[in-house]
């Protein structure tokens, strides 16, 4: 069953706006009221509702507007007065690029019904619009960046990182022996052996971090602010539970077994030239970290230490 559209009315005014859109209530609308600017904001912090009908108390409602900004207000149907709308104009577009509208105090109640529709329509585009623009540069399995994307976000970390002189790290973890996953049992247990990697990778991204898949088994992350020491500690962590996913898959009651190597470089802002050495000196940790057998992730700069890339043992990230 589909539940019907809440809408808030915010009759601070408490000149009956309430009362004179009740009968919305037998068109499908769940009717919400508040009768103050507290009360408002009390229940924006409670619970969203795809709209909101505002009778300011102050004129135009600049103020009572802005204090619905921190709370990422849905659609707002503005009142205004007939004689001088202005105000409420200018305090509308203060919100932003979310969908607004104003309609004049005492209006007919199909005048409010034909705004409420027509802002719920135009919400919903801009809900459809996003999704299209998130799934042209998110991976569908993952829900991770695609690779050009990706591509274009660590140039520019890493230019900026130059700039303004702080660590930047890049990981890059690929699956041990995919392949024989796919061989072994089938393409829809490989599917959720990646979508399952993905969600790993999403779970351990910082707001500042990047994720992406950047190929059918392999993935990327770059770690703004976040030096070797650090890095470390991140890719052990990517490691052990990409390991800890092994067991069961989907309909399959045969172990599959999933592993992941991670190669790691970081820049402080001033000691590469490139990107491009940056994702190459990533690249070569991982190929090593292949080579060792898998399961394991190594550091560039330890390459060729004795410790085969890995950091000290206090921030081993190999088994």
């Amino acid at each position: 069953m589909t539940t019907p559209p809440r809408i808030l009315i915010c009759d601070h005014r408490g000149e009956g706006l309430a009362e004179a859109l009740r009968p919305l209530a037998s068109v499908g609308l769940r009717l919400e009221t508040t009768t103050s600017p507290a009360q408002t904001r009390s229940h924006l912090r409670e619970t969203r509702p795809e709209l909101i009908v505002i009778d300011p108390l102050a004129r135009g409602g600049s103020s009572e507007l802005d204090a619905l900004r921190p709370h990422r207000p849905p659609p707002v149907l503005v009142v205004a007065d007939p004689g001088d709308p202005l105000p409420a104009v200018l305090a509308a577009r203060s919100l932003g690029e979310g969908p607004w509208d104003v309609v004049y105090r005492g209006a007919p109640l199909e005048e409010f019904l034909m705004r409420i529709e027509r802002l719920r329509r135009q919400a919903a585009s801009l809900v459809e619009l996003d999704e299209m623009r998130f799934q042209a540069v998110h991976d569908d399995r993952t829900r991770l960046l695609r690779p050009i994307p990706f591509g274009q976000r660590l140039r520019e970390h890493f230019s900026a990182a130059g700039r303004h002189r702080f660590d930047l790290a890049l990981a890059l973890l690929d699956l041990d022996e995919f392949g024989m996953v796919n061989k072994d049992f089938d393409h829809v247990v490989g599917d959720e052996v990646i979508e399952r990697v993905g969600g790993v990778v999403r779970e351990n991204l910082r707001a500042e971090d990047v994720g992406a898949r950047i190929g059918g088994d392999e993935f990327a992350v770059i770690l703004p602010y976040t030096g070797r020491v650090d890095a470390a500690r991140v890719v052990q962590r990517l490691r052990a539970e990409v390991r800890a996913l092994s067991g069961p898959i989907g309909d399959s009651k045969a172990q599959v077994h999933i592993s992941a190597s991670i190669g790691f470089e970081t820049f402080d802002g001033s000691d590469l030239d490139a990107v491009e050495t940056l994702r190459r000196h990533a690249e070569q940790a991982l190929r090593r970290a292949k080579e060792l057998g898998g399961d394991r992730a190594l550091y560039f700069r330890a390459l060729g230490s004795g410790s085969e890339g890995e950091p000290p043992r206090s921030e081993a990230t190999g088994s």
